[in-house]
């Protein structure tokens, strides 16, 4: 939005102020020429509130979490009985809303704080310990009771002990990129000085879209339209051999198991699904829940049917390359259900032995043939 409106240079509008958000610029108006200058300075003022703007994001504290009282918790629920006679979805919400209370008793929740207040990664009691001396020293000095080489040598160990802590981060997280790719990219993006939101984008008819409502709809309309439903003839002709295989014999069991060994291995660094259920605390309490999640698998596996919370997913864009007003140009990166994600990869296990095994059985025939 363009907000200069008289002219500047002998009756023609030559200079401009743009804004993004409207209301940011009021007070707009000419400030007479500067020296010999044909242009007139534009004066304005920027109406930006002082207030500092308080997160709503919350993320478990697990510093203090009491992971036995939750094992206790969820152990004493009697799940065949509480879950028999049950489908799929009503399952699923009979062991979410269990999981949900006892996780909000167990552990605690605390405020995302803005970039300015967070503490650096590599911030140690330790160093945390030598700063406060240096500060203090440069107290005493400034007084005249220590020398300066005395000052100077209290800034220089403090100097080095920082940059050993730096360096000493930066390597383990280089060494674990593999094994923690979220704390790395997480210490890339604090390096960065500015954070992108999506821009303004260019709408069917050519307008240029500034609100995040509008931009949202927008965005979603593309991702739509590109997604196709269509499969591939290899897995048309995939799909028609399980169906084969499926007539023969009953579907196979979801084993208890085979859940728990899914479990045990969820990575720990990835974030929450759209359900509330965070890896770290399936992975921690892995013994005690994989005899539910195992019946829902089950029931949704024979049925078709799939729980909501599983077909939902929390998407962010990632900018790729071109105009940044053109849809087309962003990436959807897509965070979904752990146990729906588990449930996925089960299934697909399942289904690679059943037609292994089919294949298996018809080759001797045809060898023989």
């Amino acid at each position: 939005m363009q907000v200069v409106e008289e002219p500047t240079r002998r009756g023609v509008l030559l200079d401009l102020v743009l804004t993004n958000k409207e209301g940011l610029v009021g007070d707009v108006k000419d400030g007479g020429s500067l020296g010999c200058s044909g242009h007139e300075m534009v004066e304005f003022r920027i109406l930006h509130g002082r207030s500092r703007a308080i997160s709503r994001t919350t993320t478990l504290d697990f510093r203090r979490a009491n992971f036995g009282l939750f094992k206790d918790l969820l152990g004493r629920i009697p799940w065949v009985k509480v879950l028999e006679g049950k489908r799929a979805q009503e399952s699923w919400s009979i062991f979410r809303h269990h999981f949900l209370r006892a996780q909000d008793q167990c552990i605690p929740k605390n405020r995302k704080t803005s970039k300015g207040g967070r503490r650096p990664a590599w911030m140690s009691k330790e160093l945390l310990e030598k700063l406060k001396g240096k500060k203090e020293a440069y107290r005493m000095w400034k007084k005249g009771l220590p020398t300066w080489e005395e000052y100077r040598n209290v800034v220089r160990e403090c100097r080095d002990a920082t940059r050993k802590a730096k360096a000493h981060l930066e390597l383990n997280l280089a060494g674990e990129v593999k094994d923690n790719k979220k704390g790395f990219f997480k210490y890339i993006s604090r390096k960065r000085k500015t954070r992108e939101n999506v821009g303004p984008l260019l709408n069917e008819v050519g307008a240029l879209v500034m609100e995040d409502t509008e931009k949202a709809e927008l965005l979603n309309a593309f991702l739509a339209s590109v997604f196709t439903a269509k499969a591939s003839p290899q897995e048309t002709q995939t799909l028609e051999v399980g169906e084969k295989v499926q007539r023969k014999e009953d579907l196979p069991l979801v084993e208890e198991d085979q859940v728990r060994e899914h479990l045990g291995k969820l990575d720990i660094h990835k974030s929450t699904g759209p359900d509330g259920m965070h890896p770290r605390v399936l992975r921690e309490l892995a013994d005690v829940i994989a005899r539910p999640p195992s019946i829902i698998f089950e029931r949704s596996w024979r049925t078709g049917e799939v729980p909501e919370d599983w077909r939902k997913a929390n998407v962010t864009l990632v900018f790729r390359k071109g105009k940044k007003e053109a849809p087309g140009n962003y990436r959807p990166v897509n965070l979904t259900s752990i146990p729906g994600k588990m449930m996925e990869q089960l299934m697909s296990m399942q289904r690679r032995r059943r037609l292994l095994g089919a294949v298996n059985m018809d080759s001797p025939r045809r060898n023989h043939a």
